[in-house]
């Protein structure tokens, strides 16, 4: 008779049909979990948002400082783990200077933007970030520029332009903002020079490639954001500890969503394609809207709305022609 071996992690099945069978695939342990693991840190990243909205007096330079103490508390076990070392190879550290550098700025700049214009806004002129990322590889990196990339751009400044509503454009009486309309501007200008900070990041990423630990860019990135709002707070005389109990627990939640968001985030990407990804982030700014209706009490303004859908579009048509590119190449590699 023949003999039958079984495997294991089958539930009994017969060696032939198992799959630890020379050429047969393994199936995966849950389909969509890496969709799944993408929703989640976008909801995570929009809880710390809203966290930051209800802080009060407490500067944002203040918030990004408390943020970069979780992030070192939380890399240091992994260098000190993958034995990777704290300053990282000669030939790259100029490059993970600028990336923390530029990490951090657009960091604190997002954060100003979230407290002085409306949670939604804010969140839908950071998703312009791979626009403009397309559009500053092309210019340092060389990386192919098509009139699709421009179309994206131009639907993503549309988007901006909306959600700004500047007064030689919509009058001087504009409506739906929060406070002043100066301080609506400043968050606006703070937020798109995070988004471009944000998008040079990853080209300096892009530039620097797998010759660089993980771990090692975001310990650039929380070293670096630390001194700089240590000095940025003695310098505008700013550093103050919250006068109330609420407030300094929810600088502790901005500091773990923020970390949770970004860990859910690494694990999407290991496990999903780049391109699904990008587009199922753009449920941050699904729950930004849900959160800043439900616990703000600010309705957003159709200009709002309409802007979001020219944004969210751009991101989308770039996310999915990047996707496309790579498949396709991939392909070619195969053939």
């Amino acid at each position: 008779a023949e003999e039958r071996r079984t495997c294991g992690c089958c539930s009994g099945t017969s060696w032939p049909c198992c799959c630890a069978a020379p050429g047969t695939k393994k199936k995966a342990a849950c389909p969509g979990l890496g969709l799944f693991y993408t929703i989640l840190s976008a909801f995570l990243f929009s809880l710390a948002s809203l966290f930051l909205k209800k802080i009060e007096d407490v500067h944002s330079v203040e918030v990004s400082a408390f943020r970069c103490v979780f992030q070192m508390a939380f890399v240091l076990p992994g260098l000190i783990y993958y034995k990777t070392g704290f300053l990282g190879p000669k030939g790259k550290r100029i490059f993970l200077f600028f990336r923390g550098f530029l990490g951090s700025t657009a960091m604190v700049l997002l954060y100003y933007a979230y407290q002085v214009m409306p949670l939604a806004d804010a969140t839908v002129i950071t998703f312009t970030s791979p626009v403009f990322t397309s559009l500053l590889a092309w210019i340092f990196l060389k990386e192919k520029y098509s009139l699709w990339d421009l179309l994206f751009t131009l639907f993503a400044v549309t988007g901006v332009i909306l959600i700004a509503r500047p007064p030689f454009l919509f009058g001087s009486h504009v409506t739906g903002i929060e406070g002043s309309y100066a301080n609506h501007l400043k968050g606006t200008i703070a937020a798109i020079a995070s988004t471009l900070s944000a998008a040079s990041t990853i080209v300096i990423l892009r530039k620097v490639g797998k010759s660089v630990h993980y771990f090692l860019s975001i310990w650039y990135y929380a070293v670096i954001g630390l001194i700089g709002c240590v000095i940025a707070l003695f310098v505008l005389n700013e550093w103050r500890l919250p006068h109330c109990g609420r407030d300094r627990v929810f600088l502790i939640l901005i500091g773990l969503l923020g970390l949770g968001g970004q860990v859910f985030l690494t694990k999407a990407l290991q496990i999903e394609k780049a391109g699904p990804v990008s587009i199922m982030r753009t449920m941050d700014v699904v729950f930004a809207f849900i959160l800043q209706v439900l616990f703000l009490n600010h309705l957003p303004t159709w200009w709002t709305v309409g802007g979001a859908l020219c944004v969210v579009a751009s991101s989308c048509g770039t996310a999915i022609r990047k996707w496309r590119h790579s498949v396709k190449k991939a392909k070619q590699r195969e053939i």
